[in-house]
């Protein structure tokens, strides 16, 4: 009888990690695909992305709308309290075997929270990481603690697993599921991109994301300001843009966004690239921008400087190929100036990706096809030795 693995996506970003996993899953003769799509893709501000899922060839097996009118703190946490209930019924009628999560956003959390009373197994991919300028950080370690296995994508990510207490044995180290895309998808080449997304990328061109930091002090419209501002001044550059996820104060920031890009030659925005448009473009570009994970797992294995910018990915291991730098117009123009730099394209040019160990979807479903499921729910906490 075959296994059935029940996969939750709630965003564009999410579904472009788990490609390739859910293909796997589909093909393989000993597991069942059992697929929930959530969140942003049921959006239509959000580029109504299930869309993109079936384009892919994959059933959706529920939809389940969660996502509120506001985004602010209230309307998320009303959120999470819709996914938790819808959540409950999709297990209750899908009855699955195992459930696969990825990461750390608040869809994330109430999947797993639902898992948890009704005694599913939970196996979470890229735990471990640490995102500390944003909510999503509690989200992470969370969901770690009511999951039974881990895939991880680093060797420090690993550890950090295993010191929340963790069976060393139900931690796999996979690396980063990005990567299969660059390394499995067919990339547009410079004017097939061009032509699909109706632009012209000139002499210079930068890919800018800039989601809320969600724990910052500072307001999420005040640093994007400070980003555009940045922006503002570059001469034959362009522009394009990918607007917030629905975090909290997400649509305040992508309606600066869209008014900078009105007013703006050679600004373009777009709701979502989809995954195949978004790496085709990421390779044609001189610099990504802004604070998304794609920057730092991604962008360094096309030799592509990153600007990463304020406390949203702070604590994620980086690349040579990426800029930190501040919330702060100044800082960010100085961060481009130094991307931009024929030297430290150079230094991207060699950058090792430290999320690139290679095959991490063939890893991982490997390990789904083989995992013991027997009396894995009460699990004990794993204490490290006293130093």
């Amino acid at each position: 009888m075959s296994r059935k693995v029940c996969v939750v996506t709630g965003t564009r970003a999410d579904y472009g990690l788990l490609r390739w996993v859910m293909a796997e899953i589909a093909a393989d003769p000993d597991l069942e695909l059992q697929l929930v799509a959530t969140g942003m893709h049921l959006a239509a501000e959000f580029g109504s992305t299930w869309r993109e899922i079936e384009a892919d060839g994959f059933r959706i097996d529920r939809k389940l709308e969660m996502l509120t009118a506001s985004d602010g703190p209230v309307g998320t946490a009303k959120s999470m309290g819709l996914g938790l209930i819808g959540m409950a019924d999709v297990l209750a009628e899908l009855q699955p075997d195992l459930l696969l999560l990825l990461g750390d956003r608040f869809e994330i959390f109430a999947a797993a929270a639902a898992a948890l009373p009704a005694r599913v197994p939970v196996a979470h991919l890229h735990g471990g990481e640490s995102t500390a300028g944003a909510i999503d950080e509690a989200f992470r370690h969370s969901i770690t603690k009511m999951s039974h296995f881990h895939f991880v994508a680093t060797e420090e990510y690993r550890r950090r697993v295993i010191q929340l207490g963790e069976d060393p044995a139900r931690v796999f180290l996979v690396g980063g599921l990005g990567i299969d895309n660059l390394r499995r998808l067919r990339l547009l080449d410079r004017e097939q991109i061009q032509s699909q997304l109706g632009i012209t990328l000139g002499s210079r061109s930068l890919l800018v994301t800039f989601h809320p930091a969600t724990l910052s002090s500072a307001a999420p419209q005040a640093e994007m300001a400070e980003l555009l501002a940045a922006l503002a001044p570059l001469k034959d550059t362009t522009l394009v843009f990918t607007l917030p996820n629905a975090d909290s104060g997400g649509r305040a920031l992508a309606a600066q966004v869209r008014e900078f890009a009105a007013a703006r030659d050679g600004a373009h925005c777009f709701a979502s690239l989809g995954q195949l448009r978004y790496l085709s473009l990421l390779a044609q570009v001189d610099a990504v921008v802004g604070n998304s994970s794609s920057g730092l797992t991604e962008a360094p294995s096309l030799g592509i400087p990153t600007i990463d910018i304020g406390d949203r990915q702070r604590g994620r291991i980086a690349a040579e190929s990426v800029i930190h730098c501040l919330p702060e117009r100044d800082s960010i123009a100085a961060a481009l100036e130094r991307a931009l730099s024929p030297a430290f394209r150079e230094t991207c040019r060699h950058a090792r990706n430290p999320y690139d160990h290679g095959g991490a979807s063939d890893k991982v479903v490997a390990a789904l096809r083989a995992l013991d499921l027997s009396n894995v729910v009460a699990k004990d906490f794993h204490d490290l030795p006293y130093v």
